[in-house]
């Protein structure tokens, strides 16, 4: 099963993900990498390698992440590990979070999960 980490310069946006897309896939291992280590606002290199090392397996790793340098740290701790089963994927946060759970519980591998999760960037909320 696919891991998912969800870094935010926020830890209780972080959780706040966690739990929506737990709720949605309760045997998916999530886990939330937000906020510096003193709980301020900030993205941690420490706090994300761990986070992929939690839910690490050779299914692989998806990793979310809202905006700017949470993106960046993100990048960085991904080309220190050189996985090539670890992922930043480019997805809105909540929906990507939602769509990642489900596709994994659900048993999509990796790369097919990183596909359906980066196409709900064109999903529309309102019809019409």
């Amino acid at each position: 099963m696919v891991g998912i980490v969800i870094i935010s310069h926020s830890q209780k946006l972080a959780e706040g993900v966690v739990e929506l897309a737990t709720m949605m896939a309760d045997k998916v291992p999530v886990v939330a990498a937000g906020g510096l280590e003193d709980g301020s606002l900030g993205t941690s290199y420490d706090k994300i390698q761990a986070a992929i090392e939690s839910v690490y397996s050779d299914d692989g790793v998806a990793v979310l992440a809202d905006i700017g340098s949470s993106v960046m740290t993100a990048e960085i701790v991904l080309e220190d590990m050189n996985r090539s089963n670890v992922i930043l994927v480019d997805c809105p946060l909540v929906e990507g979070a939602i769509l990642a759970a489900v596709e994994s519980q659900g048993g999509r591998e990796l790369e097919d999960l990183i596909e359906h999760v980066e196409a709900a960037r064109g999903a529309k909320k309102l019809m019409g």
